[in-house]
């Protein structure tokens, strides 16, 4: 069924979502019908609504508005709600760990028992392309995206880290994701036997981690919150930042850190404060140099993005 026919299903803690139908009525949301204040006999409420693309809305007036904002328990998150980057927090907390310095305050987060959510801003529409995988299309500019995507020249790649699509035999499930520190492979496993290889980089000694966890929710051009202490000794980053909805940061966009795409990994309904994302470096893959986390070129970040499912079982290879 088409996409314009379909209503966003509710969000929210310890709830399932719902099959519901929405009609776009042009740049409005179409009404529902029920009591209570709001246009044409609809009513609001304080939870949120996701369509099966993983856009978020809200109920206004009747009709079903758009909602960007930050999510908090699978609600609207209040505006004064204070708000660290999930990966500086990674940072803060692991330097701590090897340091003995305090960390920072931990961020908000979704609670335990929230089903997993698609946040930040709209993604375009999934284009999978499942044919032979031709290099000069698959590393080029990304068309209908809200910032820029820069092609990656891959003529002066190593080939071992460009995409491909590679044998497997092993135990995990079509859908499943490998991560191969020592390689600097991740591996999105496919039916009969295949998977879909990707070059990634990982973390330096002393912030890796290893282990089972799952795709909690996916963002796309996130934003990122420094910690205050890393503007501070960063110049070039603290001409950067600038003040956003929930703090001092880097807006998303083509200059944000974590690149086109993010996907937040959790383990044991814990956040691992782990992710796989983009990155505005792609000199960087196949080398171990972040602060932990899993960094891939764009493109392939956008080609994971399209094909994971939130959900989803990730394994880090010790």
């Amino acid at each position: 069924m088409p996409h314009t026919h379909r209503r966003p299903a509710r969000i929210g803690a310890a709830t399932s979502l719902l099959a519901l139908t929405l009609a776009l009525g042009g740049t409005a949301l179409a009404q529902e019908r029920g009591v209570g204040p709001g246009a044409a006999g609809g009513y609001d409420d304080d939870r949120l609504y996701q369509d099966e693309n993983g856009a978020l809305y809200r109920r206004r007036g009747g009709s079903y508005e758009p909602y960007r904002g930050r999510v908090m328990h699978g609600r609207p998150a209040p505006d004064l709600a204070v708000d660290v980057d999930p990966d500086a927090q990674a940072y803060a907390r692991r330097r701590a760990a090897l340091s003995g310095e305090p960390a920072s305050p931990p961020s908000a987060q979704p609670g335990p028992s929230d089903p997993p959510i698609v946040s930040g801003r709209p993604a375009p529409a999934a284009k999978i392309d499942d044919g032979p995988i031709d290099y000069a299309r698959a590393y080029g500019p990304v068309e209908g995206e809200p910032f820029p995507v820069q092609p990656f020249n891959w003529k002066k790649a190593n080939p071992a880290y460009l995409r491909q699509d590679v044998a497997y035999d092993g135990p995990e499930a079509p859908g499943t994701i490998i991560v191969d520190p020592r390689a600097h492979h991740l591996l999105l496993i496919q039916p009969n036997g295949r998977a879909r290889r990707y070059g990634v980089g990982v973390g330096k000694q002393g912030f890796s981690w290893s282990g089972a966890s799952t795709v909690n929710s996916k963002q796309a051009w996130p934003d990122w919150y420094p910690p205050k202490e890393m503007i501070a000794r960063t110049p070039k980053l603290a001409r950067e930042v600038s003040p956003l909805q929930s703090g001092v940061g880097v807006p998303g966009g083509s200059r944000n850190p974590l690149g086109a795409r993010a996907m937040y990994l959790w383990q044991n309904n814990k956040d691992t404060l782990f992710r796989i994302h983009g990155t505005t470096d792609p000199s960087s893959i196949g080398r171990s140099v972040s602060s932990g986390c899993i960094r891939m070129i764009n493109q392939d970040a956008i080609d994971l993005f399209n094909r994971v499912q939130v959900g989803a079982k990730v394994v880090v290879l010790g």
